[in-house]
């Protein structure tokens, strides 16, 4: 069968003072991207608007709200300060500026599920039928239906996605995938780039700038999702194998037909829980990469996730799990507060918990020698002809959705410091 190439819908170029999100129909349009009509687009377009505006225009006020009148309440009645985030965010809670940004926040992360999965049910034999004739019988595409699903994945539906990455509406689903992937503009803005893969793009550009000499041969990509961020991988290193592993079938089915259309076929998409992964062998692997994944998971399952990347990477290969900051010491209650958003009111339960951990502690106790430890941050690469410069504010932070992620891992076991 032939393959079909992506193509890149253009739209109105934009006027180089513009600072706001790109227009929708800059967004790349690989050979499964569902048809999106004029309302369509339109509507994305607002939502995209709106969560721009939100993070530049509103979110600022919280913080003078929280100067003006939350935490000198607070301290006029507890005769204290803040102990800890949890402390600051239910004071937020009773305070009217927070109250409007968090219900319109919500509101915009719901209208944009609604958005994305009206354009793809409206359409949904025609999808299922393109991603079935592209991925039926291709041996890249390894499902288990017996598969038990994490209570962590079954019981939540994950950033108010109806099903989450792995309900089936019938067999050979891929519109729950299809949704995710046509809506990632609307919630970043286009901050990813025009197919939502700038952030797999920094990756590769990272590793390659860091560890300029490293040749792996396989790759392991863990919670891959539709696979936007391990396809720049794969494309980086051509000569690699490159396993991507998820439990959403769903999500693996369109990944696959996704990359055949855009050229990728290195990666081979798996359904498995990553968390047991003994259907590869001990040390099988060069690198083994997650990219904002980590926070969906749990406490008791990202310990074992690190214990099965320590038993399946070889001696000098390198793991690195990108995920947004740690909350520390040194950063303060109110943005540890602010980033807890995700956990209470954008259906991310682990959030929370994740960003308190110690991560080298972790590492460490998987196994990973703490000299060998590798620390960094990457921001998504975008096409600038698609999103201005202007529109990329690195002052305004958004708590939790700015495209700019740090990066730990290990390498592990040949005595080798890691690059800072």
């Amino acid at each position: 069968m032939a393959e079909v190439s992506a193509q890149v819908a253009v739209g109105p170029e934009q006027p180089k003072t513009y600072d706001g999100p790109p227009d929708y129909r800059v967004v790349g349009r690989h050979g499964v991207f569902p048809e999106v009509s004029h309302d369509e687009i339109a509507r994305f377009n607002f939502l995209a608007h709106m969560n721009r505006h939100l993070a530049t225009n509103v979110m600022p006020g919280i913080k003078d709200a929280f100067d003006a009148r939350v935490e000198p309440a607070f301290r006029r009645k507890k005769e204290r300060g803040f102990r800890d985030r949890h402390e600051v965010r239910k004071a937020l809670l009773k305070d009217p500026m927070f109250q409007w940004w968090s219900a319109l926040r919500r509101s915009t992360m719901e209208q944009r599920q609604q958005a994305g999965r009206w354009v793809t049910l409206r359409q949904a034999d025609a999808l299922n039928a393109r991603v079935a004739a592209l991925t039926d019988g291709d041996p890249r595409l390894k499902l288990d239906p017996t598969l038990e699903l994490p209570r962590y994945v079954d019981a939540v539906d994950h950033h108010c996605m109806p099903g989450s990455y792995h309900t089936e509406l019938t067999p050979g689903d891929a519109t729950g995938a299809a949704n995710y992937d046509i809506g990632l503009f609307a919630t970043t803005g286009g901050m990813l780039g025009r197919f939502n893969d700038g952030g797999g793009i920094a990756v590769a550009r990272w590793v390659k700038r860091n560890f300029p000499d490293f040749r792996p041969a396989r790759i392991l990509d863990i919670g891959c999702g539709l696979g936007h961020n391990v396809l720049p991988i794969a494309e980086a290193y051509p000569d690699a194998e490159v396993i991507a592993v998820d439990v959403g079938a769903p999500m693996l089915r369109y990944g696959l037909a996704r990359a055949r259309t855009m050229g990728v076929d290195n990666v081979t998409f798996v359904q498995g829980d990553v968390s047991k992964l003994a259907e590869f062998e001990d040390e099988g692997f060069d690198w083994i990469q997650s990219t904002m994944f980590l926070h969906e998971t749990s406490y008791k399952s990202m310990q074992a996730i690190f214990r099965e990347t320590r038993r399946l990477l070889r001696p000098g290969g390198i793991v690195l799990h990108v995920e947004q900051p740690q909350y520390t010491d040194e950063m303060p209650l109110f943005e540890q507060a602010m980033r807890d958003w995700d956990a209470f009111y954008n259906n991310e339960p682990f959030w929370t918990k994740m960003h308190e951990i110690d991560l080298d502690e972790f590492m460490e106790k998987a196994g990973f020698e703490k000299t060998s430890m590798i620390h960094g941050g990457v921001a998504a690469v975008v096409d600038p002809a698609v999103f201005p410069e202007a529109a990329k504010d690195q002052s305004q932070e958004d708590y939790g959705r700015k495209a700019a992620w740090h990066v730990i891992g290990a390498r592990k076991g040949d005595g080798r410091e890691a690059a800072a």
